[in-house]
């Protein structure tokens, strides 16, 4: 199993990229529109996405924000996996101490079943929303608990992929189905495979645990692009080869948005600079229009806020959005890039994408290598 975890983790760049490209997705919901609009959106952005040759598509977990609709990966995934033949599914990323361990591995491994070889399991240790909201998902009062667990309920997930608890174990004779199990027990058939565990991350905690463990890393440069760089040499510092991988492997998910002018692209990325400034200010909500982000009247401190947040994000025609990720890539040593795109357009989002795939020369319609008998 071991070098087939190697081999779905990293990727072969296409066209001119310096790395494999992919996608992370929210199913962001714009003003006057619903969440099946923009889960239909998705669901084109997957189609999208692996018909122009981006290695992975990855969905967030978030809570309680009504203008994002990934509040259930799995099932997000599973739909995916039905419009979709070839392109990596995956979660960016289940928010773990929201959970329980074993039902993780029961939605991954039904997952995995669907899609064979084609799950990724990123997790995170952040609630993906606001304290009140983690304490109802948990139903606990003190959400410290959640993450100082981490590494335990970490350990517990894989070794419920794995189904390979030791003899005394308390969890030794519970086995998560799908999974290895079922190919253990009188005329059972199973597959090796299970979903790829990545770790995820915006500060330095997970980036240390990922290399420790030998895990692949996803860090969110896109709202924590401080920390980017730190925590990354951190993942490569305490990197120890492990059965997944013998060197470390990295990605950064990075907000882009690509337009045919500077001022549309403007135009598009202020609907989300505003919508986190509102989220932010405790003023949650859908995503604005164009129009609705071009009237506000910013005062002083909120415009410092939008110019830092815009900083981040790598927008403008094309040709600038290739140059400032490949840029990004070189400045942080990145294996893989995963771009985002926050908007209240689905029509603007899609070419956005569109417009990426071709100043980096991505085909025009992806067909992988035949596999060699």
């Amino acid at each position: 199993m071991a070098d087939q975890q190697h081999d779905i983790i990293r990727a072969e760049p296409l066209g001119s990229a310096p790395v494999p490209l992919s996608v992370l997705d929210l199913a962001t919901v714009g003003a006057g529109r619903t969440a099946a609009e923009a889960l239909r959106t998705t669901t084109a952005l997957a189609k999208l996405a692996e018909s122009r040759g981006f290695h992975r598509f990855w969905v967030a977990e978030h809570h309680s924000m009504p203008g994002v609709a990934s509040s259930s990966p799995a099932v997000i995934l599973g739909h995916l996996a039905a419009h979709t033949d070839r392109i990596r599914l995956g979660s960016g990323g289940v928010m773990l101490p929201n959970h329980a361990p074993l039902a993780i591995a029961e939605q991954f491994g039904t997952l995995e079943a669907l899609a064979p070889r084609r799950v990724d399991l990123g997790l995170g240790r952040a609630p993906g929303t606001d304290g009140a909201t983690a304490a109802a998902l948990r139903r606990a009062d003190r959400l410290d608990e959640g993450a100082d667990d981490f590494p335990q309920q970490l350990s517990e997930l894989i070794r419920f992929l794995d189904d390979d608890f030791p003899d005394g174990h308390r969890y030794a004779r519970i086995h998560a189905v799908p999974g290895p199990v079922q190919g253990t027990v009188p005329g059972g058939v199973q597959s090796a495979d299970r979903p790829s565990v990545w770790l995820l991350g915006s500060s330095g905690f997970s980036a240390r645990l990922a290399g420790t463990l030998g895990l692949p890393f996803s860090f969110a440069h896109h709202f924590s692009a401080a920390n980017t760089v730190p925590a990354l040499d951190l993942y490569r510092e305490h990197f120890r080869p492990s059965a997944v991988l013998t060197r470390p492997y990295a990605s950064i998910g990075v907000s882009a948005f690509a337009a045919e002018t500077e001022r549309e692209a403007h135009r598009q990325v202020l609907t989300g600079a505003l919508s986190m400034l509102r989220l932010r200010t405790g003023r949650p909500g859908l995503i604005p229009t164009p129009e609705e982000a071009e009237a506000h009247d910013f005062n002083a401190v909120e415009r410092d806020f939008v110019d830092s947040w815009l900083s981040n994000v790598e927008f403008g025609t094309p040709d600038a959005v290739r140059d400032g990720l490949n840029a990004l890539i070189k400045r942080t040593g990145v294996d893989e890039i995963k771009i985002t795109t926050t908007g209240h357009s689905p029509a603007a989002r899609l070419r956005s994408y569109e417009l990426i795939a071709d100043a980096y020369g991505l085909p025009a319609r992806y067909e992988p290598p035949t596999a060699v008998a």
